[in-house]
């Protein structure tokens, strides 16, 4: 009973936590969508409540995320066509709509979905997103407007064409913002360093006069939340919609789940995959019904969540329930934060997601991959979120293709002091048994890497040395085979046959005998030519020559 107090009282804490960081990080993520702030605070609080009640995870915040806002603007933007009445209901359908595709993705039992971004494309995507909020917040720090409908690169051209129109005021509240928000998470880290940078902002507009030094700040906030309405167009704008809402789930699910999967393993929970995509549904819903934007698992709040003690859902709840109170009572003071201050939040939050060390890790490991990430973080960056994110699929999916079309394989033989047949490319004293080839092939036998197989075959053949009279196939990795690799080996086999060398299959599994056995295969080579080893392959073809045994001496 005292332990169940005690994480109560812990959830209670952190919920306190967590609301004191998401009221400034949502006025100013909603700015980020491009949404009047008041916007941020309807998006972050029935979505909360919707998630603690199906969600898996006891930890994970849901609300405005920075690459998730920047993905809504991008794709609400070509169509509002400059009528926030209109922005606002595409938001609305649009949150709708990827709510009603994550919950048919759990449904559907597709949560595995969050495997089909890779980790070199994820870490591209959000590098790209790091460029593209911090170069979009660049003129609000500096007191003037910036190009938002261009790419990084032609955005970053006129923030330095325009550097002379800075407004030192203004940028002065930005530097202590930054000032602030820094030396808070130094010397304090479970303070909430957001609350302590916008505070001094408000008190350098209090002390300043914020009039009188034109610094430009949020203003009045509506209080109370608005009415839920349904779009008159909401069957036509949900056509239009949907390319960007399926890319929004799918990308605001994979980092959602990238956040409660990395929790879960530091405090020994389990995650379900499914009823994630489920819960991260229904938040949107709420958040559509709230008048609100699309939404993901936040790992900046989940943090403060885990800093603060919050073990359950109970915090989310509570964080929820302050920030009711703080929306239907105390709007006021937030009609003095400066808009600098906020744009110091996001290039804060921006920065925060680009991850150097993933990308000189992948230029340690692997180039290829290394390459993908730099061109989904320039794709993303220069033509736009969703089409840098398609194009750098379609290249991971080719690179991906390119791979499995052209996998290893290896010739065996017998090395000394080595049990079993050993790969002759990493040993080089290692010798083929006299008359037989043993051939791997590392990979499922399909229809995009049969012919590379046939090759291969062909090629270990002809530059096979001594007479060969048995070809052995170890079909042990290969785990699928369809009918063009069916196929391909009764090419093989009548090709063997023309030139007298019998065809031998070792340590096939069930699956694939099965095929082997309904496509013929099984009873054209002849049942006694499959065997459950390499092994007693060869074993078989060297008693059948002298009742030998193996070159080395063992027996069976």
């Amino acid at each position: 009973m005292l332990r169940e107090k005690l994480f109560k009282s812990g959830d209670l804490l952190a919920g306190v936590a967590v609301a004191a960081v998401e009221i400034p990080t949502a006025l100013a993520y909603a700015e980020l969508a491009g949404f009047p702030p008041v916007v941020g605070l309807y998006t972050s609080i029935l979505p909360l409540i919707a998630y603690a009640m199906v969600g898996s995870s006891p930890q994970l915040i849901v609300g405005p995320d920075a690459a998730t806002c920047a993905l809504v603007a991008a794709s609400l933007e070509p169509l509002a066509a400059g009528n926030p009445a209109h922005y606002l209901d595409l938001s609305i359908t649009l949150s709708l709509v990827v709510g009603v595709l994550c919950i048919a993705g759990g449904i559907l039992r597709l949560g595995a979905v969050a495997n089909f971004l890779s980790r070199p494309v994820l870490i591209g995507f959000l590098n790209g997103m790091a460029l593209t909020i911090v170069s979009g917040q660049l003129g609000k720090i500096c007191g003037f407007s910036v190009r938002t409908d261009t790419g990084f690169f032609l955005r970053i051209a006129d923030f330095i064409s325009k550097i002379g129109q800075t407004h030192f005021p203004t940028l002065s509240v930005a530097l202590v913002t930054f000032a602030l928000i820094y030396v808070a998470g130094k010397v304090a880290p479970s303070l909430p360093s957001a609350v302590v940078g916008v505070c001094g902002g408000i008190g350098l507009m209090v002390v300043l006069d914020s009039q009188k030094w034109a610094v430009t700040t949020l203003g009045v906030i509506p209080t109370g939340f608005a009415s839920p309405h349904v779009p008159s167009d909401i069957f036509r704008d949900t056509v239009r919609l949907l390319p960007d809402a399926g890319g929004i789930a799918l990308i605001s699910f994979c980092s959602s789940m990238v956040t409660a999967k990395s929790f879960a393993v530091r405090n020994s929970y389990e995650v379900v995959p499914n009823r994630e995509f489920v819960a991260l549904g229904v938040a949107n819903l709420a958040s559509g019904f709230s008048n609100g934007f699309a939404i993901a698992g936040t790992d900046s709040r989940t943090a403060i969540n885990d800093l603060t003690g919050g073990r359950s859902q109970l915090s989310g709840a509570t964080a929820a329930v302050i920030m009711t109170l703080i929306l239907t009572f105390f709007t006021r003071p937030l009609a003095y934060i400066p808009k600098a201050s906020l744009g110091a939040v996001l290039v804060l939050a921006g920065a925060s997601l680009f991850d150097f060390r993933g990308v000189r890790k992948m230029y340690d490991i692997s180039r290829p991959e290394f390459a993908l990430s730099i061109l989904a973080t320039l794709g993303v960056a220069t033509i736009g979120v969703l089409p840098g994110i398609a194009l750098t699929v379609i290249l991971s999916l080719i690179l991906l293709i390119r791979r499995v079309s052209s996998p290893y394989d290896a010739i065996l033989g017998q090395a000394p002091g080595v049990d079993g047949f050993a790969d002759l490319s990493e040993y080089s004293d290692a010798e083929t048994v006299p008359g037989l080839l043993i051939y791997r092939f590392d990979a499922a036998l399909l229809f995009f890497n049969s012919d590379h197989f046939k090759m291969r075959v062909r090629d270990v053949i002809a530059t096979y040395e001594k007479p060969l009279h048995r070809f052995i196939f170890d079909m042990e990795a290969v785990n699928a085979i369809d009918l063009t690799g069916l196929d391909v080996l009764e090419e093989i086999r009548l090709e063997l046959a023309a030139q007298e060398i019998s065809f031998a299959v070792a340590r096939a599994k069930i699956a694939i005998r099965e095929k082997l056995i309904r496509s013929g295969f099984w009873e054209r080579i002849g049942p006694e030519n499959f065997y459950p080893s390499v092994r007693s392959a060869v074993q078989s073809r060297l008693e059948e020559r002298s009742g030998a045994t193996l070159p080395d001496g063992r027996a069976i």
